[in-house]
């Protein structure tokens, strides 16, 4: 009896072991994104080109759009406010 929980609790250690060992799958912005129908903005983002998209949401009542986080991301930088001319303001 004792060998059989011997080899139970070798078991469970290697399987946590191994489980203790995975990783998780790295999250990935794809530019292009299934919009429209039963999805949520900004969509489905899982297409790396306009063409992939546009045969995935080929007959699905979609819409193929950029993705807002992989085209405004922080990875872009920041736009430099417009330029803008003072009115001057007659005193009273």
């Amino acid at each position: 009896m004792s060998r059989i929980q011997l080899v139970l609790v070798a078991l469970a250690a290697i399987g946590l072991a191994a489980f203790a060992g995975v990783t998780p799958a790295a999250a990935r912005d794809y530019p292009w994104c299934a919009q429209g129908g039963e999805y949520d903005y900004p969509g489905e983002c899982a297409y790396s080109t306009y063409e992939q998209c546009q045969a995935s949401v080929s007959g699905r009542l979609l819409f193929c759009d950029r993705n807002p986080r992989f085209a405004y991301g922080p990875d872009r930088p920041p736009q430099p406010p417009p330029h803008r001319r003072a009115r001057a303001v007659a005193p009273y």
